[in-house]
């Protein structure tokens, strides 16, 4: 039997109801875990103290509260969406738990005297996690989505699905048409017509005594309310929270032993035969199946089971399959809009007509009745505008009119023009959600790809022995090939410069950068000493960039810096600017002594926030390149570095090179983390030092793009 790896819409009503006995925790923390796959809000309850709540959307769709000591332990540094999280919702109170229809959807209702959020758990398909604001936009969201269907990315509004069937609120007579309408048999309707899934429709069945492969249109009256009568007890039970939550074992093949197979809420006669365990509670109950699972899948001397690639590859070419017919549509769809606005115009006399007729009409105290039956009439009479007319919406304030065979529906209290030009903005967006499910269908082709190379390593080292790649611990002293190492440790320890923008050059001098308006006024007013250099983009809009001649327990002095680390950090200063945001690849800069940099502006002059004035001679680095390279080290110190290519590359154990482009910040950066983990065998490396949060602290501001 296949180990539960999702929750079923059943256990999702029946968690509604549990988790909502939690309203009035506060929130404390918020964390990210494990490729952004695993969200844990850290709660404090007046009763229970403290509460741990998880949502995870990886190969496993779970949400619940879990035992303290079942939680993993938080992460080094928070990723950018839980430090979102923590900002909105940091001693917010939980003020509602719902659950959307009959869905795998959960959300969750914080309120705060600011601001009210609500947590989106998606927990169907490949899962995400959605943040709302109080007015339903997205503030932000773990993965993008453009599909034909529904749009969730930061700053839309919030789409849910289309609303399924709910079985556990129809009346009967809504129970049989619904099941009336379908030619399969029994169990597969109410799996998928009325939304139950496999396993609750084989339990209903068994309840009702109806047999599963029986055709509907073969089952009898008394069959029918039997099914009713089965779907209305577990209705009753998941609403009044009458739940008896079990944990079910099968006996493992070589019958030493047994393991955990489900949870459910309530016990089910399909699972009779089996082992079972009861909880207090469902949450209790899915506690201990998820937290154990993992444990009883670990094969006997660490050998890795082989992952399902096929089913991996075959969702990814379905998503682009879904993707290139979401293209197709929105295509169509603004061509549409457009030919709309333009018939608008070729009709440009008749349109106006009716626009004015409806106009007057409400001018005159007429009802929306009366303006109907005044085109009726009109019909009658052969009056061209009137038999234009399809149809009069008073609550909308709209008139649909057929022109050259189209419907075409206009605002009836604005003219012809802005009823064109409303047209024309709707094409223009449509053919915006087009890019980005453009772009979207290209980050899925890149998981395809990624996918069946995982699966051809994975055929090709089956069966090799693994000291092949271990080494020697003398070896580590020598030229080690970390990529193909299967373990790579981490060292690592942050240091003062790393708040700032920062690489060192290839004759190791350090370069540190303001991220904003206040760290360029902190990196003038306490690190610009003597000897150092101070570089800036001759542009507006770029950081402070300072070459340190010494280390911060070295006594200041003049030193000779050559020419080459120079010109990496002019590199640098141009590349984090305005110029790089304004997509041009080159770009001039200029170097100066401490002593030429104030905080004075001339007379009549005025310096804002993050300015200085420069006084004196400037030394110029014409048509700097605009490219950045981030890399990965993997001795001394483990962690991910950026700057110059001539200066990360030699220190990296690999690296990428970007240059301005098309992908936003976070795109790229996710872009990148992909290309490192097919990069290092040790891929659980990769995520540990490399997240794409950290990536991205590397990458400059606006678009970029890989270099091939």
């Amino acid at each position: 039997m296949d180990q539960k790896q999702e929750l079923t819409s059943v256990d999702l009503a029946a968690l509604e109801r549990e988790l909502g006995g939690y309203e009035g925790a506060k929130l404390d923390k918020a964390y990210l875990y494990e490729d952004d796959e695993l969200v844990r809000l850290k709660l404090r309850d007046f009763d229970r103290g403290r509460v741990e709540l998880l949502i995870e959307v990886s190969d496993v769709l779970r949400a619940h509260v879990a035992a303290p000591e079942h939680v993993p332990d938080a992460p080094g540094r928070p990723p950018d969406f839980a430090m979102m999280l923590r900002n909105r919702l940091s001693g917010a109170d939980l003020a509602g738990v719902e659950q959307f229809e009959f869905d795998r959807i959960l959300q969750f209702e914080f309120e705060r005297e600011d601001a009210n959020t609500t947590i989106v758990a998606e927990l169907f398909g490949d899962g995400n996690v959605a943040v709302l604001d109080e007015h339903g936009e997205v503030v932000d969201c773990l993965e993008t989505v453009r599909l034909k269907s529904r749009t969730v990315a930061p700053g839309a509004t919030y789409e849910f699905p289309s609303a399924r069937f709910n079985p556990l609120t129809v009346d009967y007579e809504g129970f049989v048409a619904r099941l009336q309408e379908s030619d399969a048999d029994v169990v597969r309707t109410l799996a998928t017509q009325l939304n139950f899934g496999g396993l609750y429709g084989e339990e209903l069945c068994t309840r009702a005594g109806v047999p599963y492969n029986q055709s509907i249109e073969d089952t009898e009256e008394e069959e029918f309310e039997a099914l009713y009568d089965a779907v209305e007890r577990l209705a009753t039970r998941l609403r009044e929270g009458d739940l008896d939550p079990r944990v079910y074992y099968e006996q493992d093949e070589d019958g030493d032993g047994s393991h955990r197979v489900d949870a459910t809420p309530i016990p089910l006669e399909e699972y009779e035969d089996l082992e079972s365990e009861a909880f207090d509670s469902f949450n209790a109950a899915l506690d201990d199946f998820f937290f154990n699972a993992d444990r009883e899948d670990e094969v006997e001397g660490g050998e890795p089971q082989r992952p399902d690639f096929e089913a991996e590859i075959e969702k990814h070419e379905r998503i682009i399959e879904q993707q290139q017919g979401a293209i197709e549509d929105f295509e169509e769809q603004a061509e549409a809009e457009r030919e709309k606005a333009e018939l608008l115009y070729a009709e440009y006399d008749l349109v106006d007509e009716v626009v004015s007729t409806v106009q007057s009409a409400l001018e005159e105290g007429h009802s929306w009745d009366d303006i109907d039956e005044r085109f009726a009439e009109g019909k009658e009479r052969g009056i061209e505008a009137a038999e234009a007319v399809e149809s009069v919406d008073g609550k909308e304030g709209t008139v649909t009119l057929s022109l050259s065979g189209t419907s075409v529906t206009v605002e009836a209290d604005t003219g012809v023009e802005k009823n064109a030009d409303r047209l024309y903005k709707e094409a223009k967006r449509i053919e915006e959600k087009k890019e980005g499910a453009k772009a979207a269908i290209e980050d899925t082709r890149e998981d395809l790809e990624e996918a069946k190379q995982r699966r051809d390593e994975w055929e090709a080292a089956d069966g090799e022995s693994d000291a092949d790649g271990d080494g020697d611990e003398e070896d580590e002293e020598e030229d080690v090939d970390w990529l193909s190492r299967a373990s790579i440790p981490v060292r690592n320890s942050e240091q003062w410069y790393e708040r700032f923008r920062w690489f060192r050059t290839s004759n190791d001098f350090l370069v540190i950068g303001g991220r904003d308006a206040d760290q360029n006024e902190e990196l003038v007013k306490k690190y610009l000493e003597r000897g150092d250099k101070f570089f800036h983009a001759q542009a507006h809009g770029g950081p402070v960039t300072i070459l340190k001649a010494t280390g911060p327990s070295e006594a200041t002095r003049d030193v000779d810096i050559p020419e080459q680390d120079r010109r990496e950090a002019a590199t640098f200063a141009v590349a984090y600017s305005s110029v790089w945001k304004g997509g041009k690849h080159a770009g001039d800069a200029y170097m100066v002594d401490p002593d030429q940099v104030s905080k004075t502006p001339e007379s009549g002059e005025y310096l804002e926030k993050g300015g200085f004035a420069i006084r004196g001679d400037r030394t110029y680095f014409r048509d700097v390149a605009c490219e950045v390279a981030v890399g990965i080290t993997a001795e001394d110190v483990t962690q991910v570095i950026g700057g110059p290519p001539s200066a990360i590359e030699p220190k990296a154990e690999t690296s990428i090179r970007v240059e301005p482009g098309q992908y936003a910040q976070n795109d790229i950066a996710k872009r990148l983390y992909r290309e490192f983990k097919e990069r290092f065998a040790d891929d659980a490396f990769v995520r540990k030092i490399a997240s794409p949060d950290r990536i991205q602290e590397h990458l400059p501001p606006g678009g970029s793009r890989m270099i091939d």
